[in-house]
């Protein structure tokens, strides 16, 4: 009886030491929980909002990524609105990239007309000396255009700093599911 005790016990340690290497495996190298911090990205994550991010993605124009923070130990998610090679602008609040005109439905908005334009007018080569996106980096806002640092404060994001895109919300339970 004792035996086959022993074997069981072995047998539950196996188990868990092996669920617990796939579970490293997975968060080092798939995916891995991420609790946004602040209203930068308002309305799509709030302040502690719990995302998903998926660390083998390929990285494309509107994507929400996450990446570590330039200038602080932090990490930042924002949306990818140039890619290398990309031409971006923004005039009398409208994204341009590469010449053409974007829609950005993700952005907070004020109702208040006095504050009704809520990113400033610029171009790369005024934010960063580059007339495009240089290969490698990225361009980044947060949706929250009044209340985000983003690459009109640090300039590009290297594509070495990025740590994946956001795949899934599962916190709070009321907007579990895809990001927009």
């Amino acid at each position: 009886m004792q035996e086959s005790t022993k074997k069981e016990a072995y047998s539950w340690i196996k188990s868990i030491a092996f669920a617990l290497v796939i579970v490293f495996i997975c968060r080092e190298f798939i995916f891995t929980p991420v609790v946004v911090k602040g209203e930068s990205m308002e309305p799509t994550f709030g302040n502690n909002h719990r995302v998903v991010v998926s660390k083998t993605s390929k990285i494309e124009r509107f994507d929400m990524i996450v990446f570590k923070a330039t200038d602080k130990n932090e990490q930042y998610i924002k949306r990818v609105i140039g890619l290398p090679g990309d031409r971006v602008e923004m005039k009398d609040d409208v994204l341009y990239v590469n010449g053409k005109p974007y829609e950005e439905p993700y952005v907070k908005r004020n109702n208040n007309m006095e504050l009704s334009r809520v990113t400033g007018d610029f171009t790369l080569k005024e934010l960063t000396g580059n007339e495009k996106v240089p290969n490698g980096y990225f361009f980044v806002l947060g949706d929250n255009r009044l209340k985000s640092r983003d690459s009109r404060d640090f300039g590009f994001i290297a594509a070495d700093s990025v740590i994946g895109e956001v795949k899934f919300q599962f916190y709070p339970l009321q907007e579990l599911g895809m990001p927009k």
